[in-house]
């Protein structure tokens, strides 16, 4: 098996292929580490959420870090690391550019808000529950290949 470095354009471009990482956030020394949905525009990966744990933790916390991993041919596989920061964007006067640029670039992509809008909560969760708008600013990338 051969590893190699990822070019950072490779990174890019593995993030931007891809939909589904794994988020980790910590609070108070304990690490978390959730499914997300995202999708990636300019310098930074986009999402959304109902508040819970994941948001409760970034706002507590908000350096975080997501992988995202691709497999390839026989045991060959391509996997990437951001280092970020959690960026909310509240439906406030002064976020409003950055929240239509995150609603436009998530809309793209059917079903955009079925997994972050879903709790396996029972009642459900209640229509009026605040829905979150967040992104990660990409402060750090890196990546690595393996091949046969």
């Amino acid at each position: 098996m051969l590893i190699r470095t990822l070019s950072a354009l490779e990174c890019t471009k593995l993030l931007t292929a891809n939909r589904v990482g794994r988020l980790a956030c910590a609070k108070d020394g304990q690490p978390y580490v959730v499914p997300l949905y995202y999708t990636h525009s300019d310098a930074h990966l986009y999402a959304f959420s109902m508040p819970g744990k994941k948001i409760e933790w970034m706002r507590a916390n908000p350096l975080v870090s997501i992988q995202v991993d691709e497999h390839g041919q026989g045991r060959g596989w391509r996997s990437v690391v951001v280092d970020g920061r959690y960026e909310e964007l509240p439906d406030r006067i002064g976020h409003k550019l950055q929240r239509d640029h995150a609603w436009s670039v998530l809309s793209k992509h059917t079903d955009w808000w079925e997994p972050g809008a879903l709790k396996p909560v029972i009642p459900p969760a209640s229509d009026t529950a605040p829905h979150v708008f967040f992104r990660i600013l990409i402060e750090q990338v890196s990546g690595r290949e393996a091949s046969e």
